[in-house]
Parts: C-alpha cells; sequence; structure tokens
C-alpha cells in the first residue's frame, strides 16, 4: 500500500500521479483538510475515481451534481448545496485533492 511519505504532490498538495490514491491515501488528504471521511464522501470520491479511470481527467462539478441526482435521489440545487457542505473551502480545493485528482487548471463550478 502506498504511504503518504511515498506519493508525489505539487506545492498544492495534489498528487502528481492519482494512480497512486487509494483510500488509506484519501484518509491522509482529508485530514489535512479538516475532513472526516464517511460513506458519504467515500460515494462521491469513488465516483470521482471512476471518472478520472474513464476519461483521465477529473470531472466537472456538474458532472458530480448529475451523479447525486441519479444516484442519490438529490434534485439538482440539493445536490450542488450537498456537495459543498462536504466540501466546504471549494470542489477544487477539496474534493478533488482529497480524491487524487491533478490540479485542474481552468475550471467551470457547473
Amino acid at each position: 500500500m502506498t504511504t503518504m511519505t511515498e506519493l508525489e504532490r505539487d506545492n498544492e498538495g495534489y498528487l502528481i500521479d492519482p494512480e497512486q490514491w487509494n483510500e488509506a491515501v484519501a484518509q491522509e488528504l482529508a485530514e489535512e483538510e479538516g475532513l472526516e471521511l464517511d460513506d458519504t464522501y467515500l460515494a462521491v470520491l469513488k465516483f470521482m475515481r471512476r471518472y478520472w479511470a474513464e476519461h483521465q481527467t477529473a470531472p466537472d462539478v456538474r458532472h458530480v451534481v448529475d451523479y447525486l441526482v441519479k444516484e442519490e435521489g438529490f434534485d439538482k440545487k440539493t445536490a450542488k448545496a450537498h456537495l459543498f457542505e462536504l466540501f466546504p473551502y471549494g470542489y477544487v480545493k477539496q474534493a478533488c485533492k482529497v480524491a487524487g485528482m491533478i490540479k485542474p487548471r481552468a475550471w467551470s463550478t457547473g
């Protein structure tokens, strides 16, 4: 299993190689962000990882909102609010980092 000391990260703490991510890494990244992961977080993070595996890019926030609507039963407005309750310092700053994404260069907030 990969440990945090073995990971290459950029100067903001994002993983250089998303392939090194696992749930233990997510836990440590979350702790750095002041988050306590539970199944609610892990459902979002696992969706983000599946999206990344298929597209080799981080999902835009709108894709995560669509996932929450389809799979978790939220309406669109509530889904977006829920996402930002989970990651109060922002989708890119916290969700993408904890999910092991490379920091996106440009971003749409959906």
